[in-house]
């Protein structure tokens, strides 16, 4: 007796059948213009009714967004998997995860993070900016200064912004080929340990001077009026 694998004509459970149905998006959406993919492509391609892409994911464009929410955002599994060892290990094996995922997606990935025709739209806009939050929280916890309070603000700032160099250095690899996968690797990783190593403890460093010199000035200050009044 065969056994039929193909999961558009099995019947699958709520959970993996919209698996299923978001796959078969990310692969249209990835390989075509958002103009060009209709949920009748994406039901064809699952194997469904047309009404199941309504039932899971509403209209074409939330449709759209679930695929580049999940095409963008790191999951949690991805730190927690991350192996035990120093500040090099870990970073290491954090841009492998990420080289390895875009890798994998690529055409899928690169639409996403380019957004297409769909660049200018103000809910593609905020689902790569809620992506691009939950990327720098991932990426603090990685490093261990997820705790980190001294200068959180310029801290996520310069993650966000390492963030953003990973996917232009990722596109330089797998869009351009001007570098290739080994180069990108040593960009990223030498740039995040020198974030983490040097950069962000010498801003820590200088916010403390800083702090400490006004403290100082402006108790020699209060002393300089004080005396001042008792002499007159």
């Amino acid at each position: 007796m065969s056994v039929d694998t193909d999961p558009r004509r099995r019947r699958l459970e709520p959970d993996a059948r919209r698996g299923q149905i978001l796959a078969c998006a990310v692969r249209l959406f990835g390989a075509r213009p958002y103009a060009d993919v209709s949920t009748t492509d994406v039901a064809r391609e699952a194997g469904v009714a047309r009404g199941l892409i309504n039932h899971y994911f509403g209209t074409k464009k939330q449709l759209y967004l679930e695929v580049v929410r999940v095409m963008v955002t790191v999951p949690g599994v991805a730190v927690e998997r991350l192996p035990d060892g120093d500040l090099r290990t870990r970073v290491d094996a954090s841009v492998t995860w990420f080289l390895d995922v875009v890798s994998r997606h690529r055409d899928s990935w690169l639409a996403a993070v380019t957004a297409g025709d769909m660049g200018h739209d103000a809910d593609v806009a905020r689902v790569l900016t809620e992506a691009e939050e939950v990327a720098a929280d991932s990426v603090l916890v990685a490093v261990g200064l997820a705790d980190a309070t001294t200068c959180r603000a310029e801290l996520r700032g310069m993650i966000r912004a390492y963030g953003g160099l990973a996917i232009s250095t990722a596109r330089e690899w797998l869009q351009r080929g001007a570098l290739d996968r080994d180069q990108v690797h040593l960009l990223l990783t030498a740039t995040l340990l020198t974030i983490v190593e040097q950069v962000y403890p010498a801003i820590v460093g200088s916010a403390r001077a800083a702090q400490a010199g006004g403290t100082g000035s402006g108790r020699r200050t209060a002393i300089g009026t004080v005396s001042s009044r008792a002499q007159s």
